[in-house]
């Protein structure tokens, strides 16, 4: 990204990026960093998810699953700017 990383930090604890942590190396996805900022749809689409009552661990879970309805993952249709089929799915699936 480019950016110190005080503002990566800050930005994984204000949900504007997710980190994930595998054999314990955290690292951030890719596909959410687009041209040295965060998505922009990400941020919206977390505070949804935490809304509905989802962990953050379960949030990029279900960010990441394929879904019928979209078709696709969620995540998919975010960088394809479908943020509102995104987070409508997000609500309606948390009821």
């Amino acid at each position: 990204m480019g950016v110190p990383l005080g503002r990566v930090r800050r930005f994984i604890e204000e949900h504007h990026l997710v980190a994930v942590k595998r054999d314990g190396v955290v690292s951030i996805p890719a596909e959410i960093i687009l041209d040295g900022e965060p998505l922009p749809s990400l941020h919206g689409t977390i505070i949804v998810l935490l809304d509905s009552g989802y962990s953050l661990d379960a949030a990029v879970e279900w960010l990441y699953t394929h879904d019928d309805q979209l078709p696709g993952t969620p995540m998919e249709f975010l960088l394809k700017g479908h943020k509102s089929a995104v987070r409508r799915l997000a609500m309606v699936q948390a009821l």
